[in-house]
């Protein structure tokens, strides 16, 4: 059952998988959240765990960086193990000024490509119900991260885009493919208007109310 890039076994996966791009945040969530944590997959250190959160089991895995990397991850996971539902969570810029550091994103589209309804409403209601500030629209996927225009993003600001990332696209393009749900919830760490900027430190305890919706909505 194991492939080229995931060395799990048939039943290794839940139905439902949350997906950060950072290696050591998966084993992060997975030491921290879930109960009975297993590592079920390594392959070229993409670490892949399995355990319960509140009664639920769950997985959560890296996916690497750029949307290649998820592309290739999200389609093993779809057609190889069973998996139903992939959640990225992950972090991004925006372009818009009234969107602030460690607000939370629902990815609603990606310029074309969108999300499962059910799922990103379910997200909104969860976030709302929290308290926190949350926006929902369309954002841009994009493989360049070092732009030689400083002004590039000013014309996807026009277009309404409220956030960039680099691997929500492939995703969803997998899950409409494969008839499957996916969804993209994102945390605000790049405030690119105001050049603002979230440090390592930060990024740890601002990400957490992050996953625990994504959590919370894991079904």
């Amino acid at each position: 059952m194991s492939t080229p890039h995931i060395s799990a076994q048939k039943g290794d996966f839940a139905k439902t998988v949350l997906m950060p791009g950072d290696p050591l945040r998966a084993k992060f969530i997975a030491d921290t959240y879930l109960t009975e944590a297993k590592l079920v997959t390594s392959v070229r250190n993409i670490l892949g765990y399995t355990g319960y959160y509140k009664g639920k089991r769950i997985s959560v895995m890296a996916s690497g960086m750029g949307q290649p990397s998820i592309g290739i991850y999200s389609y093993e996971l779809f057609t190889h193990f069973g998996v139903e539902t992939i959640i990225r969570i992950g972090t991004c810029g925006t372009y818009r000024d009234d969107i602030n550091l460690f607000d939370l994103l629902i990815a609603v589209g990606t310029f074309s490509a969108i999300a499962d309804f059910e799922l990103a409403m379910k997200a909104y209601h969860r976030v709302k119900e929290a308290g926190l500030p949350v926006h929902a629209g369309n954002i841009l996927s994009s493989d360049v991260f070092y732009d030689i225009d400083p002004n590039a993003w000013k014309k996807w600001a026009t277009l309404g885009i409220i956030g960039v990332e680099m691997e929500s696209f492939a995703l969803y393009v997998n899950a409409a493919r494969l008839q499957k749900k996916a969804l993209c919830l994102l945390t605000v760490t790049d405030q690119i208007v105001r050049g603002e900027r979230a440090t390592s430190e930060q990024r740890e305890l601002g990400l957490r109310k992050m996953i625990e919706v994504a959590l919370d909505i894991a079904e």
